[in-house]
């Protein structure tokens, strides 16, 4: 697989270079956008990683330019603070957004999932729908498959539901009785919010494994759960 990568600040790019060719992936590094753009032009490219605040042409240039003549993924990478950076290029035909400072083992594998999806869909492979794929997150509803930053988790049923609609409605709080309605079929109760609570306990201890961390499921006190885009 070939990979475009594209950042001024000399270190960045050449860390994201190391770990992505500890992967075996080829990558072609650039630290100014046009020798980019030339070699996107020029080599076939699987997926870029772009940075947005470059010295000659921005990130957000670039993006467009590709997505005139290709479709492989590409990530943008930007500051923390610039939300609008990340409006921007998800509106443009940007795949991810991955904010600096970054842990390069997140980005790796967001590379993957990117890749696995790309390659996927283009194979002809699962049905819209069938799948949810990011963040680091893939969902697989036919084969009943969760991997999460490259680790295969089991879950029960009832947990791979919870985390299904979570996902299909990221960015949006889903309540306690909507939530429980929805994956148990069944009337919400008083003490149904216990059922979902321990259930939702469960699953952050499974996903906590890959990353150490179980944020990924988010409790907004009093209204309900949710995913963040």
């Amino acid at each position: 697989m070939n990979i475009v990568v594209v950042d001024d600040e000399r270190e960045i790019a050449d860390v994201i270079e190391l770990y992505l060719q500890n992967d075996q992936y080829t990558v072609y590094k650039f630290y100014t956008g046009q020798e980019a753009l030339d070699c996107i032009f020029e080599k076939k490219i699987d997926l870029a990683i772009l940075d947005v605040m470059l010295p000659d042409i921005d990130g957000f240039q670039i993006l467009k330019k590709i997505r005139e003549k290709y479709t492989f993924p590409v990530i943008m990478l930007t500051a923390k603070t610039e939300y609008m950076d990340k409006i921007t290029g998800l509106t443009m035909g940007a795949d991810d957004y991955i904010p600096k400072p970054f842990n390069p083992l997140e980005l790796v594998a967001r590379v993957k999932a990117q890749l696995r999806r790309y390659t996927q869909y283009n194979d002809g492979g699962k049905e819209p729908g069938e799948v949810i794929d990011f963040g680091g997150l893939l969902l697989n509803r036919t084969s009943h498959e969760c991997i999460y930053n490259e680790v295969p988790l089991t879950l029960t049923p009832i947990e791979f539901d919870i985390l299904w609609l979570l996902c299909e409605n990221r960015g949006k709080v889903i309540s306690s009785e909507e939530l429980f309605e929805k994956v148990w079929h069944e009337k919400y109760y008083k003490n149904s919010n216990n059922t979902v609570m321990v259930h939702i306990r469960h699953l952050r201890e499974k996903m906590s494994a890959p990353t150490g961390t179980s944020d990924f499921i988010k409790t907004v006190w009093g209204v309900g759960y949710k995913v963040e885009e």
